[in-house]
């Protein structure tokens, strides 16, 4: 029963699911991106591999509010100091002070002076964008890390002409006068590098090319390119595949730089309210990039948003897009900003939904949320005119404070799809055996399809099956699911499906058998009996077995179709197999426990008459050899005769043959020379002895 639920619950799941990723709900950035960044900006013993990608994972954790895994001041800072202290190229120059800004190293004012200089003479010979990038950019790193550095620029307008220079009438830029091609991704950079000249411009530049550039920003949205959900995104049209980009480096490149150029003016950029919007939810829309350089782009593009003079995006979003009937959930609307701050005084309502399959006939129409400070959630109850089904909402923020309308990007009319889920109610489910002739009920049970059913009945081929059954959702109307059917499966494993289908109010399924005896090739015998009702609104879907029916149908005519082969049963193939239980042959009868210990005495009779024997004869150890080397090769032998002995007990004991006689050979070479020896030495004594 749980395996049946669970069938169910998974029909849900799935639905609910695909929905989900259809109606590309946004949401602000979440817990998901700081534990990512945690992970993707992991030091390798507390250092980076370069200071460039040190800043970026500084200032990812800098934006997200993450603390630090371990100080990377101690191992990060001495590579800062070095680099400002060598005669680095501009780039390693602008990431160190880049990483300095967060870090707070210790840094005099010095060093930051040489460093000045340096960037000065690179911004007066600079001939291609990045030199002008690098260079300003780092001279207002230093102007905003001390005072006591003159960083201002003598010729601002003429380095700010020589930046526009590389413009082109599309609102893209060259990265140098020698290179034709246009770059989006160069755009960012070159917005950015006039921000700097702005801000290190003494005296002010000229307003009328500061209008010029903001003209140039207008062209550049005019290349927007947008998705079907709403979002929209630049992408890279660079020819040359070295310096092609992916459009979540070339979007990054160029609200950063649209950010930073707006917020140096005093004339604010007007652009339509939806793109900037758009851009939000293109960052939002990827989710957590599975790269450090993408997570970067990501979340520093989205801080860039947070607070801007064009426009700061707001984000509708919902909890969640699947709502109980049965369990009473309220509709949950959540604003925010791209990094989660609370959203100003706003008011969201709805202005209508309208079923999926019907769009004529709205079924809410006009109605404002109600605000809860303490979740700061908009809510509400669902309405009696919701029954459960596929519905799209329509969303609209009003902003409270007129003076936020210029400042936030709303950005119109939002729309969701929602599921309306519940549990349908069940009832006057029955299965019964009809006779074919009259239509009269011969045998008929309930069922309770809240649980499984084990119901007996049978028929024979002049016999009817009817299955019937009334769905309705809880707000009690009839309701037809995508799923219902009963299947029939006989003994032999062959199986019949039938769809039910709605009369009226209810359910009915009626099986004829007299006209289905080919479709069952005339098998007669046990069928059982499931039930699958399934629906992505329905929570409670079942797919369970009901009873079983003993059909009796006739005998098959010689040229009947016959049952389909089934397919083998892997399992039973590459399964397992069935556990041998192994018969061993029953031992022989053994003599009696005492007859063998008398056996046993009698086989050490002769070992004790051998040494009654030897007492007999007054064996004595006076011709043992006194002298050294006699006498070990005379202990030699005897233990050479002990360890033969000793074979011969290991060999009735466990040893077999062929390693016993391998021993044995070694042990009577062994004897043959050290008994020689010693009865050499025996002989000779014995021959001085006579001779004497």
């Amino acid at each position: 029963m749980a395996n049946n639920r669970m069938t169910g619950l998974l029909m849900l799941a799935f639905a609910a699911l695909s929905i989900c990723s259809a109606a590309s709900i946004f949401r602000p950035v979440s817990d998901s991106h700081r534990s990512a960044a945690l992970e993707l900006f992991s030091p390798a013993d507390g250092s980076f591999a370069s200071l460039e990608e040190a800043y970026e994972a500084l200032r990812t954790f800098e934006i997200l509010g993450v603390e630090k895994k371990g100080d990377v001041s101690a191992a990060t800072c001495p590579s800062v100091t070095s680099v400002l202290g060598s005669s680095s190229a501009p780039k390693e120059l602008f990431y160190a002070l880049k990483v300095n800004s967060i870090l707070k190293c210790n840094v005099d004012d010095a060093s930051f002076e040489v460093v000045a200089s340096r960037l000065k003479a690179v911004v007066s010979d600079a001939s291609s964008l990045l030199d002008f990038y690098y260079s300003i950019g780092g001279l207002l790193l230093i102007k905003d890390q001390t005072s006591g550095v003159e960083v201002l620029l003598g010729d601002a307008e003429g380095t700010f002409q020589s930046i526009k220079a590389l413009s082109q009438s599309d609102g893209r830029w060259r990265y140098s006068s020698s290179n034709p091609e246009s770059s989006t991704y160069a755009a960012g950079l070159a917005l950015e590098a006039l921000a700097g000249v702005i801000s290190l411009a003494s005296p002010e530049i000229n307003p009328s090319m500061i209008r010029t550039v903001k003209n140039d920003i207008v062209k550049l949205f005019d290349s927007i390119e947008k998705y079907d959900d709403g979002t929209f995104y630049f992408d890279e049209k660079v020819v040359d595949a070295r310096e092609h980009r992916g459009p979540l480096s070339v979007t990054s490149s160029v609200i950063q730089g649209l950010t930073a150029f707006a917020s140096v003016t005093s004339e604010s950029i007007t652009l339509p309210e939806d793109r900037i919007l758009g851009l939000a939810k293109f960052f939002l829309g990827i989710g957590i990039p599975g790269d450090a350089k993408d997570l970067f782009n990501q979340i520093s593009s989205l801080a860039c948003l947070e607070n801007n003079r064009v426009s700061i995006p707001l984000i509708l979003s919902l909890p969640s897009t699947v709502l109980s009937l049965t369990k009473k959930d309220l509709l949950k609307v959540k604003v925010n900003t791209v990094l989660g701050s609370n959203s100003p005084p706003l008011k969201v309502k709805l202005l209508r939904a309208f079923s999926s399959v019907s769009k004529d006939a709205p079924v809410i129409e006009s109605q404002e949320l109600k605000y809860d400070p303490g979740s700061t959630f908009h809510s509400l109850v669902l309405p009696e005119t919701i029954d459960v089904g596929s519905y799209i909402f329509v969303f609209e923020l009003a902003l409270q404070d007129s003076e936020d309308v210029n400042t936030y990007a709303t950005g119109g009319q939002t729309q969701i799809p929602i599921y309306i889920t519940g549990v349908m109610k069940i009832e006057n489910a029955a299965v019964a055996v009809l006779d074919s002739d009259l239509g009269t009920v011969d045998t008929q049970k309930s069922l309770n399809l809240d649980q499984e059913n084990d119901v007996s009945l049978s028929a024979n081929h002049l016999q009817k099956l009817r299955l019937s059954f009334r769905l309705s959702t809880p707000r009690g109307h009839t309701y037809k699911p995508h799923q219902a059917f009963l299947k029939l499966k006989h003994e032999t494993k062959v199986e019949h499906i039938f769809v039910l289908k709605i009369s009226g109010k209810q359910f009915e399924l009626v099986l004829d058998f007299l006209g289905l005896v080919e479709k069952f090739f005339y098998l007669s015998g046990r069928y059982d009996l499931q039930l699958t009702v399934g629906d992505a609104v329905m929570e409670n879907s079942f797919l369970l077995p009901i009873g079983h029916v003993e059909l009796d149908l006739p005998e098959a005519p010689e040229k009947a179709p016959r049952p389909p082969l089934q397919p083998a049963d892997l399992s039973s193939r590459y399964g397992p197999k069935a556990e041998i239980a192994h018969v061993f042959r029953i031992p022989d009868k053994r003599p009696p426990k005492e007859l063998s210990l008398s056996f046993l005495g009698l086989s050490l009779l002769p070992l004790l008459g051998f040494l009654v024997g030897l007492c007999r004869l007054g064996v004595n150890l006076k011709n043992f050899p006194s002298s050294v080397l006699p006498a070990t090769f005379a202990m030699l032998f005897h233990g050479g005769i002990a360890a033969v002995l000793l074979l011969y007990v290991l060999f009735w004991l466990k040893l077999d043959l062929f390693t016993t006689l391998k021993a044995l050979g070694f042990l009577g070479a062994f004897l043959i020379f050290v008994g020689h020896r010693t009865l050499s030495h025996l002989a000779s004594t014995s021959a001085k002895l006579k001779s004497a």
